[in-house]
């Protein structure tokens, strides 16, 4: 009973809190300046509160731009962490476009809608290109789709081509952990309450979550890559993927964070 009422209770806040953040973002959107990247960093702070979403980051985002942030992907509970550490544009599924009410949410939020087929993925690029050129930051998941948390799915590389675009931007591999439920490591079992993944839809999976006092997550930000380091884009997508398998192999297993591979 005590989780069903929490589940309701953070449903009706999030819209409490969402609804007059959405008034705030659409003014901003019609002003120059970072305003509306910062505020959208604080609505999902305020998400994240709500939900019991605790983060630790370890490392710093760069400050150089424009950057291209490569994260892996587990579950729809990733933009709440991302968005709230991450001073970016985040990459989506042009499905979510149509999404009611969410996509009114990520189009305020000036997310880009890709559909990764054959057909329109070099306007696509360009679009990419062109968001950098013009200053935004790019959050972008390489798996392509969400993974059931145990590991990381093989990188596409496809969209990597944007790192060597004239915008010459640099490249900060962000790795995402869900390491703690209720306060209690998660163990393999708990997997499938986190992560969202193949036919699950949003409104069986939230319950699981919503039912839950907390739920605790690391982020290990590594130093930025700078543009031109990698030959090409397939060898950037594999050092990418190798370096966030790792840094997630290791969290899961309770090794903890390398020092030496994330910034000071």
């Amino acid at each position: 009973m005590v989780g069903n009422l929490r589940m309701i209770l953070r449903l009706v806040l999030v819209l409490a809190w969402t609804l007059p953040c959405m008034l705030v973002q659409a003014a901003l959107l019609c002003v120059r300046g970072n305003a509306k990247v910062k505020f959208a960093q604080i609505y999902w702070r305020g998400v994240a509160f709500i939900m019991g979403l605790h983060l630790h980051v370890k490392g710093a985002v760069t400050s150089e731009r424009p950057v291209v942030f490569i994260a892996n992907h587990c579950t729809w509970i990733d933009i709440i962490a991302l968005g709230s550490v991450l001073p970016g544009c985040f990459v989506a599924k042009g499905d979510i476009a149509n999404w009611p009410f969410i996509s009114w949410v990520a189009k305020l939020g000036r997310t880009i809608f890709v559909s990764r087929s054959k057909a329109t993925l070099g306007q696509e690029r360009e679009g990419l290109s062109a968001r950098l050129a013009a200053g935004d930051n790019i959050i972008l998941f390489p798996e392509g789709t969400t993974s059931d948390g145990v590991r990381i799915l093989p990188f596409q590389s496809s969209f990597l081509v944007i790192a060597n675009s004239a915008a010459k931007p640099v490249v900060q591999p962000v790795t995402i952990v869900y390491d703690r439920l209720d306060g209690l490591p998660v163990q393999r079992r708990d997997r499938p309450v986190i992560s969202w993944y193949g036919d699950m839809d949003m409104a069986s999976h939230y319950p699981g979550i919503g039912r839950r006092k907390s739920l605790g997550a690391t982020l290990i930000l590594d130093p930025a890559i700078p543009a031109g380091t990698f030959e090409n884009r397939k060898a950037l997508s594999a050092a990418l993927e190798a370096r966030l398998a790792a840094n997630a192999a290791r969290l899961r297993q309770g090794l903890g964070v390398d020092p030496a591979s994330v910034n000071p």
